[in-house]
Parts: C-alpha cells; structure tokens; sequence
C-alpha cells in the first residue's frame, strides 16, 4: 500500500491522540480534556476526509463522556433524547457502526451493542455477559436488556455513585453505540432498557435473505462437531412406536445442527451383539440343521422369531446351555455362527429400512459390535486410573451419590451397556474428535447416563464443567399413550409396529383429501404424494411438538385436524402463501432483485420481525436441544402471517411488491422449519 498522503496525516495523528487522551482521562473532568477535545475536533473540521477513511473513534468519544460508577454525583442522569434513541438516519462513528460486521442471530447483535455499552458504563466490573431477551409485553418494545438489576447487586457497596438500578439501565442506555439496528430504547421499572428494532433494518434483512438465502440466517455455534446417536433398535425385534420418539427427535436435533453448520455424525447403535443371539443362532440351527440359511423365509416375522427362541431358552434347560455355547462360538469368530448372526442382522436392517424411508431419516449404523473390540483397552485405561474395582464378583465404577455401582465386567466375565457405552465415548472423542455426543433415549435411562458420564469426567475424558466442550447429553423423551392414557398398544396388547403405524397415517390422510374431492382434480401420483407427505408429517409433528421430556396421547383424530397446531394446518398455511404466489403473476426471482420491502403496517413490521428471530429460535432449539421451541415458532409464524393477510390486501394492492416478497419471506422460512423437523412441505391442497 502507498503511504497515507500529508493532507491526511494529521486528521489521523489527531484522531489518535483524541482517543488516547479520552480513554485515559475519560474519568476526571479537567479543563485540559476539554480544551485539548476542543482543539483537536476543531481541526478535524478543516480536512476533507474522504468517507472511506476507517475511523475508529467511539461514539462517545463524539458526544458527552460515558456515564460510568466514577462519574455520577447525584446518581440522577439527565438523558438526551437524541443520544439515547439510536436512529437509523444517524452516522455512526463507533466501532459498532458496521453492523454487517456484527454476526450472527438478530439476538447476538443485539447483546454485542449492549455489551460495548456496559464495558464503558461499568468498567470496573469483568465479565458480565449481556441478558438480552424478546419483550414479553410486545407493546413496551421488542427485546429486553434486563442487567441493571444484577448489576446494582454487584456495584452497591462498593463506593458506586449510582442510586439504584434505574439510573444504571439509564446508563447502559446512554452509552449505546449508534448503530442502524436499533430504532429507539427506553427505561421501565427497576432500569430494563425496552428496545425498538428499526423498520428499515427488519426490511434490509429480509430483502438479504431473499438474494442470499436462508443458509445466511443460520445460527453460529461453538460446536463443529457432533454425534447424535439415535434409533437404536434392537437386532430380530420390530421397531415399535416406542422408537418413533427416538427416530423422530434424534433426526431433527441432527438437522437443527447441520442447518447450524455443525458436521453431525448420525449413529445407529444398534443391539447387534449380546448374549441374546446365542438362544436365536441356535434356534436358527434347529430350523435348519445344515446350518445353510439362504433366504428370510427361514426367519418370517422377526417377532414371532424372536419370542420363539426365548421360549425354547427359558423351558428347555438343554437348548439353553446350546445356546450358551453358541454365543462362546459367535465371539470366538466360528465361521459358521458368524454367517448366521450377519444373516439375522440383515433381515432386520432390511426391515428397520423401510421405516426410515418412510420417514426420510438417514443413519450410519455402529452398533455394539464395532465397539466390542475397543473394550478391553478401554476398561484397560480406566483401571489405571483407579475408577474400577471388585465388588461382589463384578467389577463396577462406584460413582458418589448412587447406591447401585455402575457395572462395567458382569460376574461371567461378560461384558454389558455400560462397557459398550465406554467404548464408544472413548472412541467418539478420540477416534472420531466430536465436540458433542447427544444421546436420544427414553427417560427411564436417565439414571444410566447420569453414572457413565460421571464416570466419564473422573476419568479426565469429559471436563468437570457439564457446559463446557466436549460435552454429553442425555436427551430423555416420554412415553407414547393412547387415548386411554395408557402405553400405546394394539387391541390385542402387543407393542404397536411402527410401519403399521405410518402406513394407517397416510390411509387415513388419502381418504380425507377423496373425501374432498382432490381424487378429481389431482393424478393418483400426487394424490399419493400429498397424502403421504402431510400423514407422515403429522405423525412427527404431533411428537415434536410437545417437550420431549413430557409424555403425549398419539391420536389420529386430533394429529390430522386442519385447525390448530398441527402439521396438516401449517402444511395447508403454507400451500395458501404459494397459491396467493402463483395468482399473483408475479416472476418473484425478479422481484428479488429489484422490488424494496416497506414495512409501514404494523402487521407487515411483526411479521417481518418474527421472521427475522427465526435463527435465534433454531439456536435455542440447538442449545437445549427442545425441538418443541421451533414448532412454537412455526405455529407463531403461521398466526402472524394470517393476521397481516387478513389485514393487509397483497395482490392488486399499491404495495403489492413488498407484500408479495413477504410472503414469498414467509414461505421460504416456513420451507426450511419443515425441512429441520423432518417434514415434506405441500405447494397445492
């Protein structure tokens, strides 16, 4: 680069000094301060400095000193309209004056800008992180900065010139930078600074999105890497509607990351290993006493197989200790037993697959017997480290506060869930280098992943920190119930199989749209298509929906409604926005291009604003791993959108092409809600 012309030099050398000067006599009101600010400004005025010149004076270097603790005589602050109530017309100098720079969620910019604020109104207090929320009460503002009150709790007492915490939310208000985001703020109660979010900025945003895609509006997070271990049906058993929960809350929490730019390793930790397929090779054996087994017919229902055999293991006492040897000759590698338990394996992923087509779930199985082998090692390590010990012929991990031990080496010398699970930690961290392990299980297993993380973190493998990286989390769901508020079975008590269970949701979903007539005006293909897209969604959406960690009544009735919170009437929302789309003529590719949003109905602005909080939403859905947070979200977006449309005419209107880039806005964030939920949208009903 050249060297900075002289014209130049001195506007630089004076801004430089000014700051420095500021900075550090910022606390003791001298004449000098004042008469050097003086000075310097008024030379600044005699140079033309180009607007490309990148300052770096404060805003408040510019304007009255910051009001800090040091500065306050009487604890009341005047405050001036003019500084407190950022516009969007105002040129920034400070450092926050490009807002582009400034990423992530509109939440994230916003705690940013106060955080600038309170480094200067509290200088002397470290660490003190932003609490920043969306306003309860929409009328008094759109988000919240809620630290005054903590903050008199630190500061009193400790020779601070503030009266309270009103006058330190008045503080932390004055010493915003100037910044295009906020429109206006103001002070309620006990200092909670009420923020305005411009218009102008909401627009600009959302104009961005559309040109630039929704991927721009993806949430940042620390993490970079993760595992979501989820499904994990057991080996010759069906998969039942007790692994719907798993299936379906595990695949959007894999999505929910992705979309956030994690790179997530979806598992499979299949029961593919155990003591169990001795009692089902042996049986294998006495239907076919060749050993050859070459189609699934030997099988048939995996079920019916499986009950089988463990009937013959619990009656007969001598195909018992047949199949205690078969399991000796399984882990020993006899080729013979090997062929027959890949055999069975097979049939049942075959099987598993048909219901994670029908669910649009994709996984990469490691089961219990790839981490087999690590075991020993494993154990190995960890009795270095002291953790294990005998107790009673086993040997267990005694963790504080749990009366039972963890048990890793079962009397027999075999091995269990807990030695797996090791292994697989070990391995996932590692091997594998994940940042994040997420475990999607029922509740009842909570217990378990309590101890084995404990265990976990006193063999150095986790930090002592829960919060900190890498982490592991037991992500606990409840129970599926029927209408009788019991487990959900079938008439005949067995276990409700889950392909069945997706198959009647589209029967039921296909009959209601021929009862409608769309059989007339669609083709059988998108009949089928539309049917199995909004049975299946509503399926899911009816779990997802709820807190995870709650149990919820599976109802068809009530799933497939058109009104209310379901998948049926947000999928119907969303084909409505493409209908008023498609009447309208409109090429939206182009109006992308050119057409302006304005935002002047209050309607417009909220739906415009909530469109905006959409990754901060995806964010909390991610950080406390809640998908029901998202599906509030969607449902909230549904409602405002109904409202500006009632409200607000679009085509044929004079604001046409700033309502039909809205809605075009709307539909493209509705898109990518369904897609993190695991839901095909619908364009037409």
């Amino acid at each position: 680069m050249g060297k900075t012309p002289q014209k130049l030099r001195c506007p630089y050398l004076s801004i430089y000094i000014y700051n420095v000067l500021y900075f550090k006599l910022r606390n003791k009101k001298t004449k000098f301060l004042i008469l050097i600010s003086s000075i310097l400004l008024s030379t600044l005025r005699l140079f033309a400095l180009p607007s490309s010149l990148p300052l770096r004076l404060s805003c408040s270097a510019l304007s009255p000193q910051p009001v800090a603790a040091s500065s306050q005589k009487t604890g009341i602050i005047r405050t001036s309209r003019k500084l407190c109530c950022c516009s969007v017309k105002a040129q920034s100098l400070s450092t926050m004056s490009n807002d582009q720079e400034i990423v992530g969620s509109l939440k994230q910019k916003l705690e940013k800008i106060f955080e600038e604020s309170l480094r200067l109104t509290v200088p002397e207090e470290v660490d003190i992180d932003p609490s920043i929320a969306i306003c309860q009460k929409p009328e008094f503002g759109d988000y919240q900065c809620n630290n005054a009150m903590g903050l008199w709790s630190k500061v009193k007492g400790k020779g601070t010139q503030f009266r309270g915490p009103q006058p330190i939310g008045q503080a932390i208000r004055e010493n915003l930078p100037v910044s295009e985001i906020i429109d206006s703020c103001t002070i309620a109660g006990a200092g909670f600074i009420n923020v305005v979010v411009s218009r102008q900025y909401i627009a600009k945003s959302i104009q961005k999105m559309l040109v630039n895609g929704i991927e721009t509006w993806a949430p940042k997070l620390q993490v970079k890497r993760a595992v979501v271990d989820f499904s994990s049906p057991n080996i010759a058993k069906e998969m039942h509607v007790g692994h719907l929960r798993s299936t379906i809350i595990g695949d959007t929490i894999a999505r929910m990351l992705e979309f956030s730019n994690v790179e997530v390793l979806r598992r499979n930790h299949v029961g593919d290993w155990g003591t169990q397929f001795g009692m089902l090779i042996e049986y294998l054996f006495e239907k076919f006493p060749s050993g050859e087994v070459s189609s699934d017919q030997a099988i048939g229902d995996l079920e019916a197989f499986y009950k089988a055999s463990k009937q013959r293991f619990d009656n007969d006492p001598d195909f018992k200790e047949r199949a205690q040897r078969a399991v000796v000759s399984l882990q020993t590698g006899v080729q013979k037993y090997r062929d027959a338990w890949a055999h069975i394996c097979e049939i049942s992923r075959r099987g598993y697959e048909k219901v994670y087509q029908r669910l649009g779930v994709h996984l990469e199985e490691k089961g219990e017997s790839f981490y087999n082998p690590y075991i020993p090692r494993v154990l190995e390590l960890l009795s270095e480290k002291g953790l294990i010990q005998e107790s009673e012929g086993a040997r267990v991990i005694f963790i504080e506060g749990k009366a039972i031990p963890l048990i890793v080496v079962k009397r027999d010398g075999g091995f269990n869930y807990a030695s797996t699970d090791l292994a697989a930690l070990w391995y996932r961290l590692n091997e594998e280098k994940v940042d994040w392990i997420i475990y999607v299980t029922d509740v009842g297993q909570r217990e378990h992943f309590e101890m084995f993380f404990t265990a976990a973190r006193r063999a150095d493998w986790l930090p002592a920190d829960v919060n900190s990286y890498p982490r592991a989390s037991h992500v606990g769901f409840g129970l599926v119930l029927g209408e009788d508020g019991k487990r959900f079975r079938t008439r005949s008590t067995e276990t409700v199989k889950l392909v069945d269970l997706l198959d009647e949701a589209k029967s039921k979903c296909k009959a209601t749209l021929t009862e409608r007539g769309k059989a007339k005006e669609w083709t059988e293909v998108e009949l089928d298509e539309i049917a199995e897209a909004v049975g299946y969604g509503a399926v899911k959406y009816a779990d997802l929906k709820n807190n995870r960690t709650t149990n919820y009544t599976f109802s068809f009735h009530q799933m497939l409604n058109d009104k209310g919170n379901t998948a049926v009437y947000l999928l119907y929302a969303h084909a409505r926005i493409c209908s008023i789309i498609r009447k309208s003529g409109k090429d939206m590719e182009e109006l992308k291009k050119k057409g302006l949003i304005d935002l002047a109905h209050p309607d417009e602005r909220r739906l415009g604003l909530h469109l905006l909080q959409f990754a901060e939403h995806v964010e909390e859905s991610c950080t406390n791993l809640l998908p029901n947070v998202l599906c509030e979200y969607l449902y909230n977006l549904s409602e405002h959108f109904t409202k500006f449309y009632t409200n607000c005419q679009v085509v044929g209107s004079a604001e046409e092409t700033s309502r039909l880039l809205l809605c075009e806005a709307t539909a493209i964030v509705m898109r990518k809600c369904f897609h993190v939920l695991g839901i095909t949208p619908v364009y037409k009903i």
